[in-house]
């Protein structure tokens, strides 16, 4: 596989949550990108629905599916004690909006076997996995259906153990991504090295001879030059297209972007039990000491975040951001699509 398979230079990052709406993928086929829905966080009639919506945009599209981690399905009762007590240290968060903390929800990401057997059934062009890797014999059945598997990976050793699963491209994440990381080896900590996305994206091209994707602090045209110069064959960007006018994106999370009094992001569970790159707010002080467990800790900030939101305080909400947010414009996605690939 080549180019061809993407069509294009720039993907647009499957940014769950809301952000990656059928509307803004269909706007970033339009500008000439290529957009993936992100199916994670939704049951399996809403990522249905958002693929009918995007099939009648007439666009190119890929859909992104979240791994589920068999640990956290069934975590040790040590693992329990730590999660129940990231809970109590929550409810002051809770009493700040008047809102109750839910009880302890182990679960599979709204059932991970019901969205691959969707997939079979009604195949996408392009599945991409993150948060792990699934089995041959899932790669093996979606490819047989007729879709191209890509996998997310943060390193070499992850880039090798996706090769050996048959997959057809590999998205190749540096730890500068905004938003979760996709490590699944180790500590699920994303690598601080290489330095760079270029550089990481020319270790892994030595490594396998699939197709990349370069993924972190892709925030201009130079950016996406330099890994394009590395082996890349195109570019996933997400925070530079977070504060576009088709973003799904919470307009405080887009307001957030531009304000002055964030200075710095931050590689943090606080928000969900997974690494995610996000602005450092006062959440994210406040629960350095957040556990892992996904989705766990999602379920359990869930209405604080939510709670958050409403009364307009991104003091309490989960700003996910890449090393390069500075250079997020508002405006429509085809302009900052435009601005990336100058070079």
């Amino acid at each position: 596989m080549s180019h061809a398979l993407f069509g294009t230079r720039i993907i647009a990052a499957p940014m769950a949550g809301g952000t990656s709406t059928p509307g803004f993928v269909a706007a970033v086929g339009r500008a000439g990108g290529l957009g993936f829905l992100a199916a994670g966080y939704k049951t399996v009639p809403a990522m249905s629905e958002e693929i009918r919506a995007a099939r009648e945009a007439g666009i190119r599209f890929g859909v992104n599916v979240f791994v589920p981690d068999p640990a956290q399905l069934h975590p040790s009762p040590e693992d329990v004690g730590r999660l129940e007590q990231y809970r109590l240290s929550l409810r002051g968060d809770a009493d700040r909006y008047g809102v109750s903390l839910p009880p302890l929800r182990l679960d599979d990401d709204d059932h991970w076997q019901g969205k691959i057997d969707e997939l079979l059934l009604d195949p996408v062009e392009l599945v991409s996995f993150a948060f792990g890797l699934p089995e041959s014999s899932v790669v093996a059945a979606l490819r047989r259906a007729g879709s191209a598997v890509l996998a997310t990976v943060t390193s070499r050793a992850e880039a090798e153990l996706a090769a050996d699963r048959g997959v057809d491209a590999l998205v190749v994440q540096h730890s500068s991504a905004g938003a979760h990381s996709g490590a699944f080896l180790g500590d699920r900590r994303p690598a601080g090295t290489p330095s760079s996305t270029a550089e990481l994206v020319r270790e892994v091209r030595a490594a396998v001879g699939l197709p990349l994707i370069a993924a972190g602090a892709m925030s201009d045209a130079a950016a996406v030059t330099s890994v394009l110069a590395a082996g890349a064959e195109a570019a996933q960007v997400g925070t530079a297209l977070l504060r576009s006018d088709e973003s799904g994106a919470r307009q405080l999370h887009k307001d957030a972007l531009g304000a002055a009094r964030f200075t710095e992001t931050r590689l943090t569970r606080a928000f969900t039990g997974r690494y995610a790159r996000a602005l450092v707010n006062e959440f994210v002080r406040d629960h350095g000491d957040a556990p892992v467990g996904y989705p766990a800790i999602h379920h359990l900030t869930a209405p604080v975040r939510a709670a958050a939101a409403a009364a307009g305080d991104a003091e309490r909400l989960n700003l996910w951001a890449g090393t390069g947010w500075r250079t997020a414009k508002t405006g429509p996605v085809a302009d900052a699509i435009s601005s990336l690939l100058e070079g």
